[in-house]
């Protein structure tokens, strides 16, 4: 292995920029520390990397890294996504304004080169490459404004890089990715099963989330691995169709009267159950001003009662007997806007979190953590979704890989699924698993189309979540999805896509000595992508 792949650092920047809100400041030379204004930034060279520090008494930014290392401009690039993917991920040329989250790799003739840092740093990072060199940015920010570290030394990331050989390149991804992260946190079963969402969409009830139930069982029957069975969205007390889809997530509604004996139903029958949570939108009254973040009423966990609020709400959920807790719309509800409208670059001033004395990435890491542990007391698996994987690879065992899929659109499951399975592959088993969203079977979706969509999942060997309206399916195609589910259990299929450097919606997969060629598009092209969406209204400040 190390004959394949071998770390090497970067040494001193060249340039270190300084941001702060008031004023910017340059430091040339290769300066060990580089000190401008109240800042200092120091370089510690590692056997596996390079740690970069940051101690400031002033209202810091940004620091920025220039390196004149130079890539060839004919290499092709390929980078992560800020949370979730969008269906736009892929390799291509240099792009000198391109804008890549966490790391990138670049595949040159000869071989193959790896820039990151590693997971869970406490800024957000973002790499630039062009024909004169590479620029790192960390966004050390709380919020829209500098952060006050009032001297206090921050760890602010761990540079990694790495090169591997030419050709193989997802080979070479997987292997920074377990450079990246070194302590992963992982099931300790196949996990995969069912989820109501794309065809209830939000409407459902206790008697159906049974029937889904037993449904599921007749789809997995002979398996020894139990699957679950996930409630999505629609349990919640102040759930309203089409309006809100927030808390509190103190009980469930009329068509979920009482949570904890229907985990206790779902048991018996025979699943592992599993529920969905938008914790960060909680529209109870007695929760203070102080608590919610100044620009949309969301919770605030860098304020400590907030985040124990928070933790009681997983406690709870835990302690009805819900064995996976699947948490959403943070990265939304703490920024305000989706990964593919972030540009850290013009992220808007004038606001902050509660406790202006932490990063942006520090606070994500702080909610995540206080989730894992409350959850982990109760032995929950956790699946993270709109939630920044770089931050989250070792407190989540699943981390969602892209934006929704569909149960009436197949456009926007090959975007959103197939997309996002074949370029986040890299980091399955390596930062977490990797959940590619669901096969919706709700009836538009032809099932030829979400039967090759199950089938690159279980061939991938990721978690396969089916959401299927009980009953649609006929005879023949509901055993087919039988023998598909027989396989998820067991997640012993290991495939990956061989024409990944081609296209953005990979074809060929590989593995085993077996080939599997899939037919993504229609014959009549590319459907448009009618947007489903959650409501996403935020609570009023009181």
């Amino acid at each position: 292995m190390e004959k394949l792949f071998s770390l090497f650092t970067m040494g001193i920047p060249d340039i270190v920029t300084v941001i702060t809100d008031e004023k910017t400041y340059i430091s040339r030379g290769q300066k060990n520390p580089a000190e401008e204004g109240l800042t200092r930034v120091e370089f510690l060279e590692q056997d596996n990397g390079q740690t970069v520090s940051v101690t400031s008494r002033d209202s810091l930014r940004f620091v920025k890294l220039r390196w004149n290392y130079r890539i060839k401009k004919q290499a092709q690039f390929l980078t992560d996504a800020w949370e979730r993917g969008y269906g736009d991920l892929c390799w291509r040329g240099m792009s000198g304004g391109r804008c890549m989250p966490w790391y990138f790799l670049a595949a040159e003739q000869e071989k193959t080169l790896c820039f990151g840092v590693k997971v869970r740093p406490s800024a957000m990072c973002f790499w630039q490459a062009d024909t004169k060199g590479i620029t790192l940015f960390l966004d050390l920010r709380c919020g829209g404004n500098g952060v006050l570290l009032a001297g206090r030394t921050l760890k602010a990331a761990e540079i990694v890089c790495m090169e591997g050989p030419a050709g193989n390149t997802f080979e070479t991804a997987r292997e920074f990715c377990r450079r990246m992260c070194t302590d992963p946190v992982l099931p300790d079963f196949p996990v995969y099963g069912s989820n109501n969402w794309y065809y209830a969409y939000g409407e459902s009830s206790d008697r159906e989330i049974l029937s889904d139930t037993d449904y599921l069982l007749s789809l997995t029957s002979g398996v020894s691995n139990p699957p679950f069975m996930v409630i999505d969205d629609g349990w919640q007390e102040n759930h309203r169709i089409n309006e809100y889809n927030g808390g509190p997530w103190k009980r469930g509604n009329g068509k979920f009267p009482d949570m904890k004996a229907l985990a206790e139903k779902m048991k018996e029958k025979g699943v592992r159950p599993g529920i969905w949570v938008r914790l960060l939108l909680n529209e109870d009254r007695k929760i203070p001003g102080e608590w919610r973040i100044s620009h949309n009423g969301c919770l605030d966990p860098s304020h400590p009662e907030a985040l124990r609020y928070i933790r009681e709400d997983v406690e709870r959920i835990c302690s009805w007997g819900y064995q996976l807790i699947k948490h959403d719309f943070s990265t939304f509800d703490l920024f305000g806007k989706w990964g593919f409208e972030t540009n850290f670059q013009t992220e808007a001033s004038g606001w902050n979190f509660y406790d202006r004395g932490k990063t942006g990435a520090e606070i994500v890491k702080q909610l995540y953590e206080e989730i894992f542990r409350a959850a982990s007391e109760y032995h929950a698996v956790i699946i993270g979704c709109n939630t920044i994987g770089h931050l989250g690879a070792g407190l989540m065992h699943l981390n969602r890989t892209g934006d929704d899929t569909s149960g009436r659109m197949w456009e926007r499951t090959r975007r959103m699924g197939i997309n996002t399975l074949a370029f986040r592959l890299p980091q399955h088993g390596t930062f977490y698993h990797v959940d590619a969203d669901c096969v919706g079977i709700n009836g538009p979706i032809p099932w030829e189309k979400n039967r090759q969509w199950a089938d690159v999942i279980v061939q991938s060997g990721t978690p396969l979540f089916i959401s299927v309206k009980p009953g649609i399916l006929p005879e023949h195609e509901k055993e087919e999805l039988h023998q598909l589910m027989q396989k998820a259990a067991r997640q012993d299929s290991h495939k990956i896509p061989a024409d990944w450097m081609e296209t953005d919606c990979p074809e060929v997969w590989i593995g085993g000595g077996e080939t599997v060629v899939y037919d993504w598009f229609e014959e009549e092209g590319l459907g448009l992508d009618g947007r489903l969406e959650r409501v996403y209204a935020p609570v009023p400040v009181p």
